[in-house]
């Protein structure tokens, strides 16, 4: 259950909330870490735990949206939900889009803030899942060799589509290599065909969607 392997991790800097807030979250099953400022979450986060995080907007020194540039800064994707007592619109507006879950002004019921980090954790296991995919991805096209590439390249950049003469004409290789490299290049990469791994290089920035 995402719940039990996940964290909610509190950053305000009111010593009240960081003791009511963990309590109605932990009575409904949730694990809760506080921090009383951004420096301290951030000396103290890694971005291989998997769970939410629960953002005061005001804080002194380092204030809930500057948290959050800090963290895209540093490529963490951990779902935000934002809390405040006194947000407006312009920031509110700010948060969202730059990704958070949501932006509650307290006084907020509990089990809205439950929903939220249940869809937050949700999120989180999306994310991860996808940065994996990605990763697995990349390692497949990182497994060809010098030879391989050339030829997969060759695949990915040809609007024409080149066929497996014209790219040993171009590579100066027989055609029958270029059959044996075109086959190894699509098993290593588990690509089911040229279109597929079109699509795989896209994925991970190789090359861009062609148009049709």
């Amino acid at each position: 259950m995402v719940k039990k392997q996940a964290t909610v991790f509190l950053v305000d800097d009111d010593p009240v909330v960081r003791k009511a807030l963990p309590r109605g979250l932990q009575k409904r099953g949730f694990e809760v870490e506080a921090f009383d400022s951004a420096q301290s979450f951030l000396e103290a986060y890694t971005p291989e735990r998997p769970g939410c995080l629960v953002l005061d907007l005001s804080m002194p020194e380092m204030d809930g949206l500057e948290l959050q540039r800090e963290l895209i800064t540093r490529g963490i994707t951990i779902p935000i939900i934002f809390i405040t007592g006194h947000g407006g619109v312009p920031e509110s507006v700010q948060a969202m889009r730059a990704g958070a879950i949501d932006f509650l002004e307290k006084p907020f019921l509990p089990d809205v803030l439950a929903m939220r980090v249940e869809e937050a954790f949700s999120k989180d296991v999306q994310t991860r899942h996808e940065f994996k995919s990605l990763a697995d991805i990349r390692e497949r096209f990182e497994r060809l060799t010098d030879r391989e590439k050339e030829v997969c390249q060759l695949l990915l950049d040809s609007e024409a589509n080149l066929s497996s003469k014209e790219i040993a004409r171009a590579l100066d290789i027989s055609h029958r290599t270029v059959e044996q490299h075109r086959s190894r290049v699509l098993e290593k990469t588990q690509a089911k065909s040229t279109s597929d791994l079109l699509s795989l290089a896209t994925r991970i920035g190789l090359t861009t969607a062609r148009s049709n």
